[in-house]
């Protein structure tokens, strides 16, 4: 029979339906699968990076809008204007890096000054970029333009001839700050938004020698042209006096070349040389102001015993009459010696 089967299987049915439900499983308020992840999540509205309104957007969102909007303004050129010249640097040579993704995260933890200490993101604040590049790159491009614009200065220089005085003028050199301009470089290849025309001065480089230091340099200068027989005396590079003079016999010529004022002397003795020319007086010295003595009233000495001298032979002027001296009316010579210091440049030639 089936009576008592069928009456233990409605018995526990009963009971079943007299038990209390199960639990339900507990809900996450992110849903079933967890916290959302950070490229999940969305940043908070009127956030930006760069400039690029990213406030909505997840981190991944954000990358890419970043990249499309912003990406080849950020690796663009950076073009200096220096020296009236142009030089280019570009994003490979710098080895630099658009870090979209980072930026996009750092929109993301945004926090406002004022909410830093409770927490939470803020809206209405721009982060900066993730722009990586080789500073040592930036450096050398940087020295490599430098090189490329410097100039040295030029000193002024003076060429003594024997009727002018030839004056080379100074001229500044030039050089670039490459500390400043690596910083300026760096500036601009962190903020797109600033612009990659950068126009940089150069400085001055002043010479050592410039035409007033010449002046003082050389104050006077005498020069003696033998094939005119005139000595000519300037003063501050210009010409200031010339005399007649008459200069060595073809057997004992005047020295030719650039030499200096010696020593100088008012009468000054004779020490007569060692010389069949000389006579009797060979090896002597004759007092200054003696009428023997040739050398009259005044003595500028050149090199080796030859000077510039008064002479009593004054009919001698114009012509090769001496034993190599330069020898001057006495008038002439008392009018030079005053204006002739020791030290004097003197040419011959």
């Amino acid at each position: 029979m089936t009576t008592r089967p069928l009456a233990l299987l409605c018995a526990l049915a009963g009971v079943a339906a007299t038990l209390p439900a199960a639990p339900a499983a507990a809900q996450s308020p992110t849903g079933p699968a967890g916290p959302a992840t950070p490229d999940e999540r969305r940043i908070a509205p009127g956030i930006s990076a760069g400039g690029v309104d990213v406030g909505g957007l997840t981190v991944t969102e954000a990358s890419a809008k970043l990249e499309r909007l912003i990406g080849a303004k950020v690796r663009r050129d950076v073009v200096l204007k220096v020296a009236g010249r142009r030089f280019r640097l570009d994003a490979e040579t710098v080895r630099m890096n658009f870090d979209t993704l980072t930026s996009a995260k750092r929109a993301l933890y945004a926090k406002a000054p004022d909410a830093a200490a409770g927490g939470g993101s803020a809206a209405g604040i721009d982060v900066p970029l993730k722009v990586t590049f080789s500073t040592l790159a930036i450096r050398s491009w940087a020295r490599g333009v430098a090189r490329s614009v410097a100039r040295s200065p030029r000193n002024a220089t003076v060429r003594i001839g024997l009727r002018k005085l030839k004056v080379r003028g100074s001229r500044n050199g030039r050089k670039l700050d490459t500390r400043g301009t690596e910083k300026i470089v760096k500036a601009a290849l962190q903020n797109p938004r600033q612009t990659r025309w950068i126009t940089q001065r150069v400085s001055s480089v002043k010479p050592k020698v410039t035409y007033k230091v010449l002046k003082r340099t050389y104050g006077t200068v005498v020069t003696v042209s033998k094939r005119e027989f005139k000595l000519r005396v300037f003063k501050r590079l210009r010409l200031s006096k010339t005399y007649g003079v008459a200069v060595g016999q073809p057997a004992y010529p005047t020295p030719s070349g650039l030499f200096r004022i010696q020593n100088k002397q008012v009468n000054p003795a004779w020490s007569v040389p060692n010389s069949p020319w000389a006579g009797e007086l060979q090896g002597t010295t004759v007092a200054g102001g003696s009428a023997s003595n040739p050398l009259k009233a005044r003595w500028m000495g050149i090199v080796n015993g030859v000077g510039i001298h008064g002479t009593g032979q004054e009919y001698s002027i114009g012509t090769r009459a001496s034993h190599g001296c330069i020898r001057m009316r006495v008038a002439d010579v008392k009018d030079l010696y005053p204006r002739v210091p020791v030290g004097t440049p003197v040419r011959i030639g």
